[in-house]
């Protein structure tokens, strides 16, 4: 080990652990609160409910405003419902803004547009406050260590937060600059919200000629346990192998004639798919084709 790498080693054994405060304790907020105070990272928190607090084990009581929870925190996890709560919690009266002190790092982990985390990661830089964004999936496992952190933001500002980061997320992933975290999480939601529907039409399709909806269940989990469908096809777009590109034609073929069935007996049984309409129109651009055949 050279004298420089031991001189920085024993500047990260030296630095103080970041302290956490959560601001906002629902489903997701509450549920990272337990899985830091899990870890020995016992927040400071605030909800605009005094007893929110009162269930979450290991988890203090409530503070009186998100500016007391930022002035004893390095590392400021701010999971409230949309853009408006975000900036009161920011810039409001006893907001996080008027008791971060400069160098703290505030992340957002509620899901909102890009445009709005650039919004407030500005409000914050006035301050001298660095803003993380920060999508979170899935909420229901957040007292559980369960979660994947999905973060956009200057890199040096993800490393300062990422003791607290991996006290509560299982997966900690950098996405890219700014917005980068929050735009990979709301393309997870489309993917969610696209399946449940292509889910609908299908089950639709198949009930319609009398098939119960659990025997197609049964086939798809028998037949794809792990889910690994669905992003087959993206995973051989990724890897560019000229088996991938000698593929294409095939599979163009495949997709167009099965969704054409699919088309033909909804018609038949006056079931509305118009997923299955959009993604027969657009074969060619689900299959990447002209860059898969370049």
């Amino acid at each position: 080990m050279t004298t420089a790498t031991r001189s920085s080693a024993r500047t990260a054994a030296d630095r103080p652990a970041p302290r956490a405060g959560v601001i906002g304790l629902g489903m997701i907020g509450g549920g990272v609160a337990v899985s830091l105070a899990r870890r020995g990272r016992v927040p400071a928190v605030f909800d605009v409910r005094p007893e929110a607090a009162d269930a979450l084990a290991g988890v203090p009581d409530v503070l009186g405003s998100a500016a007391e929870v930022a002035r004893i925190s390095d590392v400021v996890l701010v999971a409230v419902v949309d853009a408006d709560q975000a900036r009161t919690v920011l810039t409001g009266p006893g907001g996080i803004l008027a008791g971060a002190a400069p160098g703290s790092v505030v992340v957002l982990l509620s899901t909102v547009a890009v445009p709005v985390v650039h919004e407030l990661a500005a409000l914050c830089a006035e301050h001298g406050v660095d803003l993380l964004d920060c999508g979170v999936t899935p909420g229901d496992k957040a007292a559980d260590n369960g979660l994947v952190a999905i973060l956009g933001g200057d890199a040096a500002v993800v490393e300062r937060a990422r003791p607290v980061l991996v006290d509560f997320a299982k997966e900690v992933v950098h996405c890219g600059p700014l917005g980068a975290g929050m735009a990979t999480k709301i393309a997870r939601n489309v993917v969610t919200y696209g399946c449940w529907r292509a889910v609908h039409e299908a089950s639709t399709l198949a009930a319609a000629p009398g098939v119960d909806p659990a025997k197609l269940m049964t086939v798809i989990d028998s037949a794809d346990p792990d889910g690994a469908t669905l992003l087959s096809w993206l995973r051989m777009r990724i890897a560019a192998t000229p088996q991938v590109r000698a593929l294409v034609a095939q599979v163009e073929r495949l997709m167009d004639k099965d969704l054409a069935a699919a088309q033909d007996l909804a018609g038949t049984l006056g079931v509305d798919i118009p997923l299955v309409d959009v993604a027969r129109n657009h074969v060619a651009e689900t299959l990447a084709i002209e860059e898969a055949t370049r």
